[in-house]
């Protein structure tokens, strides 16, 4: 199984990517790091103390996905993940069951933090999404107002300590590894992009 790594900063586009390219190879496997949010009464007071905890991967069950990645390694049948309420900043269980029937087959992980875990990335497919800083604004705007009953002020806050935040940290990231600097919405990168991955998974 070949790691796909999509980071890129809030509203770059890395959940659609993720989405697209989970379509197109058959059972790829993708976990998120934003689904890996604490809910705990300790990280909901923390956040009050650090305005922007939740930017940094203290504010994730790290030691969780971890586990559940080496899961997927040893090709276990099931694992536990979660699903984080944004409203109600609360982290759901759920069972996620797996398939390990095609060879060819990708495991995608995704979101802001996917750069910052105790991986091997020189073994993966590093991308790193990019997109005009007042696109991503807008974006994340229409989300955080409509899925997270935030305000303009708020997201506006949010927004930019959370690009600042995310390119004060790539920079080790992409000179340790071999990266792939990415606007998914332009379609000759995202082509190109397609015929390495499909390069990728004949050889596996």
């Amino acid at each position: 199984m070949k790691t796909i790594i999509i980071t890129g900063p809030s509203g770059s586009g890395k959940s659609i990517l993720s989405e697209k390219l989970s379509r197109l190879f058959s059972n790829t496997i993708v976990i998120k790091t934003d689904s890996y949010y604490r809910d705990s009464k300790f990280i909901k007071f923390l956040s009050i103390l650090i305005s922007d905890l939740y930017d940094r991967p203290l504010s994730i069950k790290k030691r969780d996905l971890m586990n559940n990645l080496k899961s997927i390694d040893k090709r276990e049948r099931f694992i536990i993940t979660y699903h984080y309420e944004f409203k109600s900043r609360q982290s759901i269980k759920k069972k996620m069951d797996l398939n390990y029937k095609i060879k060819d087959q990708f495991l995608i992980v995704e979101g802001i933090f996917a750069h910052r875990l105790d991986i091997n990335y020189k073994g993966c497919t590093n991308i790193i999404c990019t997109e005009d800083k007042e696109i991503c604004l807008q974006r994340r705007m229409n989300r955080d107002q409509n899925e997270r009953g935030r305000n303009i002020k708020e997201v506006n806050r949010k927004f930019f300590r959370s690009w600042n935040l995310f390119y004060q940290n790539i920079e080790h990231y992409r000179n340790n590894n071999e990266t792939i600097i990415l606007n998914p919405s332009e379609k000759g990168s995202y082509d190109e992009l397609l015929i390495k991955l499909n390069n990728i998974s004949k050889k596996n």
